[in-house]
């Protein structure tokens, strides 16, 4: 992967979490223009992921993004809201930190 994919892969992401924070906060607080902030947010990390699939192919940049949302908003969860996984969650996410490893490991293929 080049420096410039995981640059827009860790931008992409932040938009990506922030907007799965919104989310949760308006599930807490019922407040509408949350809702709106992360429907936004959701809508920019989209069209994000447009450049990211263009660079690294869809199979790769989705499955990517796909772990990593749910790694990092496990740990939003974790810090900011007081959610604690069971250990076998736990253990799921394990597996997903392997996968991110190695699909990062992997050379780029030319499937396409």
């Amino acid at each position: 992967m080049s420096a410039g994919f995981l640059t827009w892969l860790g931008a992409a992401m932040a938009v990506f979490l922030a907007a799965s924070a919104s989310m949760r906060a308006y599930v807490d607080n019922d407040r509408l223009g949350l809702l709106g902030l992360a429907l936004i947010l959701y809508t920019a990390g989209n069209l994000m992921m447009v450049r990211l699939m263009r660079e690294g192919g869809m199979a790769v940049a989705i499955s990517i993004s796909a772990v990593l949302q749910l790694l990092l908003a496990v740990l939003v969860a974790f810090l900011f809201f007081g959610e604690r996984p069971a250990p076998l969650q736990l253990a799921g996410i394990a597996l997903g930190v392997v996968s991110v490893a190695l699909i990062l490991a992997a050379p780029v293929g030319s499937g396409r």
